[in-house]
């Protein structure tokens, strides 16, 4: 009978391989944040009568990624991704302060913070990131981008395709939102992820030539939006 040998000696195409699994990781619904318990303002939208339809979800979540996720989050990634990996703590602590400092409502704030201290468990037990690093993190009221930052870093992919990641798993996360508050039918929602899918890469470009003198928070209807949410009759989702 044939016997098959496993390879123990990791090729180029391995660990590009391992890199590319460990980013669809982070960019899974699975993956366990809590992602899905928020719309980021959308149900307060559709409250509102400002969404209801498919054409609507699309140009608002369009406009979110880049005036909103592009120019505060995705930047805030990229930066963070270059410090963690040359140990840079001093810039980690600064993007952590500005990220808690620019979360214009409770609710936003709250999101940030929870999903940051799930993926600093996550991290404790799933990734490559060195022990002071984790430590770190953990003395700075981890939030969201930060410890996705140190995640996506850890496995040695391209700053560029760690934000792609980032930006993916925002996107499906907030399609998902859609389909359960509009509500939406599945096909909806895939032509909407398709749309934002074609969309990401240039939201990556605008994010990744930022500096900080440069990167800002400012979405007043966001802020106003989550506000209202969190007085808001009925709820499916967090914020």
């Amino acid at each position: 009978m044939a016997t098959i040998t496993a390879m123990t000696t990791p090729t180029d195409d391995h660990r590009e391989d391992r890199y590319l699994m460990q980013l669809m990781w982070l960019a899974s619904p699975a993956l366990p944040i809590g992602g899905f318990s928020y719309s980021e303002c959308l149900e307060s939208a559709v409250d509102s009568g400002r969404v209801s339809n498919e054409l609507q979800v699309r140009d608002w979540l369009k406009d979110q990624l880049h005036l909103s996720l592009a120019r505060s989050d995705l930047a805030v990634v990229a930066q963070a991704s270059t410090a963690w990996r040359s140990g840079d703590h001093a810039r980690i602590a600064k993007l952590s302060g500005w990220v808690l400092q620019t979360r214009e409502s409770s609710e936003l704030r709250a999101q940030t913070e929870q999903m940051g201290r799930s993926l600093l468990e996550w991290l404790r037990n799933h990734t490559t990131a060195n022990d002071a690093d984790i430590a770190l993190l953990a003395t700075l009221q981890p939030t969201y981008p930060l410890a996705f930052a140190l995640a996506a870093s850890a496995t040695g992919a391209r700053a560029r395709d760690c934000l792609t990641t980032y930006a993916f798993g925002w996107a499906e996360n907030m399609t998902q939102a859609a389909i359960k508050s509009v509500p939406l039918g599945q096909s909806a929602g895939q032509r909407i992820l398709s749309c934002l899918s074609a969309e990401i890469p240039v939201a990556v470009d605008y994010a990744m030539a930022l500096t900080d003198e440069h990167r800002q928070a400012f979405s007043p209807m966001l802020a106003i939006l989550s506000s209202q949410h969190e007085s808001q009759y009925s709820r499916l989702f967090r914020s």
